[in-house]
């Protein structure tokens, strides 16, 4: 279906390129907003992300999945942003949301506040490590937890050979395990 939109807006199909937008803001946003860590940012990446789709539909390979090369381009600029950026570790995990963390504003399924308390810190702890792993193991765990794609997906996406994912993950996990072995 996206490889078919994508026909279309390649010719000019304004209604076609609308609607790979609506299949994917929210996706990228998560992607992004995940990996960034930043409301300003996410939003940032999404818009120049969609404007070089537009800009380079011509380049897209009908022969590779739509999201493959949609994801790729998210990402890159994510991670471009992150090379950029000098490292900030907050120990807060407060967000540009009214002093509330990005967990806040995932959906509740009735918990008790108890178990709410317990599950917000333990988010917040996980949120923190996540933060602080280097970016060539940020954006991999990121895409295979988070964004849930598979290790081929990831390979795609990153234009990595997926020993090279299975080896970042399993890098992200280790380090991931140390930071949080003591406050879990």
């Amino acid at each position: 279906m996206e490889t078919r939109l994508a026909r279309l807006a390649r010719k000019g199909d304004q209604r076609a390129f609308a609607e790979i937008v609506d299949l994917y803001k929210d996706k990228l946003y998560h992607l992004a907003y995940r990996m960034m860590n930043n409301r300003q940012e996410a939003e940032d990446v999404v818009q120049e992300s969609f404007l070089r789709v537009y800009k380079h539909l011509d380049r897209y390979d009908e022969n590779q999945k739509f999201s493959t090369w949609i994801y790729r381009i998210a990402t890159n600029l994510c991670i471009d942003r992150l090379r950029k950026r000098r490292p900030v570790y907050s120990l807060d995990a407060e967000t540009d949301h009214e002093g509330l963390d990005g967990y806040a504003m995932l959906p509740s399924d009735e918990r008790t506040p108890e178990s709410e308390v317990i599950l917000s810190e333990t988010q917040r702890l996980i949120r923190d490590a996540i933060e602080t792993l280097p970016v060539k193991y940020k954006s991999v765990m990121i895409l295979r937890y988070l964004q849930d794609l598979s290790l081929q997906e990831i390979s795609d996406v990153l234009d990595l050979p997926v020993t090279t994912i299975k080896t970042r993950v399993h890098r992200g996990r280790e380090f991931m395990r140390k930071k949080l072995e003591n406050k879990l």
